[in-house]
């Protein structure tokens, strides 16, 4: 049986501690996005929606429900609830062969309430990367993107 040599035990140590750090700061924006809905009164996975709509919007319902996981049928009533609340609106394709397409378009004059919600995480993320050379950030950013990409390709397993 082989053993295992300290400088291994102390990267194991070291990537569990980033494994356990990192499902720490899931639980916390959890937590931080479940008082942002609360102040915006929007529902857990509204707020998600509509953060997905914010960044790689518009999109159609068909493509939202796929990158939100959901089902369409639970996407509408979502949907619904973001356009009355005057979120979101849902304009129809002018250029899709069926006339019945739409997309879903957040309203870009409720974007500030969000981003006024979440400016206590934003100053404190702008002052925690000030403590960074821009070598330790561009590898901090190269990190989180592939750990993004290994949580996609997981949840994507696991729908399957």
């Amino acid at each position: 049986m082989r053993s295992v040599s300290s400088t291994e035990r102390a990267r194991r140590r070291l990537t569990n501690q980033i494994k356990d750090a990192l499902r720490g700061l899931s639980n916390q924006l959890s937590l931080l996005n479940r008082q942002v809905g609360l102040r915006a009164d929007l529902k857990d996975v509204d707020l998600e929606c509509l953060e997905l709509l914010n960044r790689d919007g518009p999109l159609s319902p068909k493509v939202l429900a796929g990158r939100a996981g959901l089902h369409p049928a639970t996407l509408t009533g979502i949907l619904d609830r973001l356009q009355r609340a005057g979120w979101v609106v849902r304009e129809r394709d002018p250029d899709a062969s069926d006339r019945r397409a739409v997309t879903v378009r957040p309203l870009r004059d409720r974007a500030g309430e969000i981003f006024r919600l979440y400016s206590g995480m934003n100053t404190s993320m702008d002052e925690i990367c000030a403590g960074y050379t821009d070598d330790q950030l561009e590898l901090i950013a190269d990190f989180l993107r592939r750990t993004t990409e290994a949580g996609r390709h997981a949840t994507d397993d696991l729908a399957e």
